[in-house]
């Protein structure tokens, strides 16, 4: 972990790639890699320089970020949850990103964020700031994402009423596929719980045709 600890600082690409890869086949094997949590602070410093990877404008260092952290959670499990506020923001950027393999990749990493080391709705009180981003892509995203949560785990882990209202806002988004994606999202709301959503709707002043 001392060699990785140094390595991921690396600015150069073709070594980024080396050493993503590297990293990948150490965490995939517990027996080679004991001393992933002995050092909190080397292990913070590791997340740290992963999560900036993923910020990287080569699409092919972010996808390897992507993928390094996805390694972490599978091995620390509910231990990665600390890192969870550091690497949400940088998952919603990517969420908006140009390329479909790096959007897709990121709304993968939030949903194993789910799975392994943290509840549902522990996860969207953090990704909710995601129905304001800047990037109408991550707006778009973050609608698509709780599709995919409902599909997954259903109404039941989730806080609906935090949530509708947000998607309420995004019926009127400036972007068409926005717009959209937040209509599917409320529709998957409405699949799972029924009248109650179109109750809510109305109070919340949407128009009955609507």
């Amino acid at each position: 972990m001392d060699y990785f600890c140094e390595q991921v600082q690396q600015k150069d690409v073709g070594r980024r790639m080396q050493v993503g890869q590297e990293l990948l086949e150490y965490l995939g094997d517990p027996a080679r890699s004991p001393d992933v949590e002995q050092d909190q602070q080397r292990l913070d410093k590791v997340i740290d320089e992963l999560t900036a990877w993923v910020n990287s404008s080569n699409f092919k260092v972010a996808l390897l970020g992507l993928d390094v952290l996805g390694a972490f959670v599978d091995r620390l499990s509910g231990r990665f949850k600390p890192y969870i506020g550091t690497v949400l923001l940088p998952l919603i950027d990517r969420m908006g990103d140009a390329k479909d393999q790096v959007r897709e990749q990121a709304q993968n990493l939030i949903l194993k964020l789910m799975c392994e080391a943290a509840p549902p709705m522990y996860i969207w009180e953090r990704l909710a700031v995601g129905f304001k981003h800047k990037n109408y892509r991550s707006r778009e995203g973050v609608c698509l994402c709780l599709v995919a949560t409902l599909n997954i785990y259903g109404a039941q882990p989730l806080i609906l009423s935090k949530l509708v209202p947000h998607l309420c806002i995004a019926f009127g988004d400036s972007n068409s596929q926005v717009r959209d994606a937040a209509i599917l999202a409320i529709v998957e709301v409405y699949r799972h719980v029924g009248e109650k959503v179109r109750i809510d709707l109305t109070k919340r002043g949407i128009p009955p045709g609507r």
